[in-house]
């Protein structure tokens, strides 16, 4: 039992940091979260999958469809 609180405690100290993170940014938005600006995990150099910029364009935002 004292286990499962801990963990419980611990994902909700996770979240509200989460939270006051989005809260804190201006618009409530993440910087960098286009996985085609990480060199280590887009060694190809491949559009990104959500936005479909280029790794060597800037800031990243969902296109409107």
């Amino acid at each position: 039992m004292k286990l499962i609180l801990i963990s419980i405690g611990l994902l909700a100290l996770g979240v509200a940091g989460i939270a006051i993170k989005i809260w804190a940014k201006k618009d409530g938005k993440f910087a960098g979260t286009c996985a085609s600006q990480n060199p280590m995990l887009n060694k190809s150099g491949e559009a990104c999958g959500f936005c479909g910029k280029l790794p060597s364009e800037s800031n990243c935002e969902a296109k409107d469809n």
